[in-house]
């Protein structure tokens, strides 16, 4: 399970170091999450849970009339997205929770996020709170994974650690997958208030490896980010060095010339205020 402490803690420093290789296995989602967002009205934009700001910084650019801000939990992860958008007038960052964030006569026609909104303890609260502060005719597009098992690169790689390596947690826990159930969202986002609610699938190639050696690339990776990579950390040494050696055989079954990719699954939500 992964919640909201942990992004204040650890793992937003993790991320925070590893901004890089994180928006790059995310790319192919980020133009399709871009797309559904830019396809209605862009003047407030509000993004959850924005990380390091790829989505923030790249809605900025491409709507220069639109004002927009990102909000998050971890300190750095937002001073790494407040120094790459240094540069750009529309875009600001706020160090604050999404469930109870508001700004006075600032309603979001835009409400967007990138794998951002599966940390809730209390999810039907937080997104009927979003929907409160949201215009009239506001939207809400978010992405976030589907099943474990369709994404391929952490199922897989969870496997190959040791039995009971990683505590198993109740399926609608917070944490990566705990959006993978349509049934379960669709009600969450009934329940708040959320009207014309619409998903779809979206496949896209999880980039995990580039450069001259793309193995070593993805391998520390891996072993960076991620719960495999969290209890890898605490294993005995002679246990450690079986998953790594197990790890890197399966990364080079997944390498293309270049590059390490593997297949990545999420789903992309859309819904309306009213």
């Amino acid at each position: 399970m992964t919640n909201s402490r942990d992004w204040q803690g650890e793992v937003g420093r993790k991320w925070a170091e590893e901004w890089r290789r994180t928006d790059r296995s995310f790319s192919g989602l980020t133009d399709r999450l871009l797309g559904v967002a830019s396809a209605g009205r862009v003047h407030r934009v509000l993004d959850v849970g924005c990380g390091a700001g790829e989505l923030s910084l790249a809605m900025g650019r491409g709507h220069a009339g639109a004002e927009v801000v990102g909000i998050d939990i971890s300190k750095p992860l937002l001073d790494v997205a407040r120094e790459r958008g240094s540069h750009l007038f529309n875009v600001s960052f706020e160090l604050a929770d999404s469930s109870c964030w508001l700004r006075e006569a600032w309603a979001p026609d835009l409400i967007v996020s990138r794998h951002g909104v599966m940390f809730y303890d209390d999810p039907v609260d937080a997104f009927a709170h979003l929907r409160a502060i949201a215009a009239r005719e506001g939207r809400l597009v978010f992405s976030c994974f589907r099943s474990r098992e369709e994404n391929i690169w952490a199922d897989k790689i969870a496997s190959l650690l040791p039995a009971n390596a990683i505590a198993p947690t109740e399926p609608h826990a917070p944490g990566p997958f705990a959006f993978a159930d349509v049934d379960y969202v669709t009600d969450i986002l009934t329940a708040a208030g959320w009207a014309s609610i619409a998903h779809e699938a979206v496949d896209f190639a999880y980039v995990a490896g580039t450069g001259e050696d793309p193995v070593a690339d993805a391998l520390s990776y891996f072993l960076a980010i991620g719960p495999a990579a969290a209890a890898a950390r605490d294993l005995p040494d002679s246990d450690k060095a079986a998953f790594i050696a197990k790890l890197r055989r399966f990364i080079e079954n997944h390498r293309h010339s270049d590059m390490v990719m593997m297949r990545g699954a999420a789903w992309i939500f859309t819904a309306r205020a009213h």
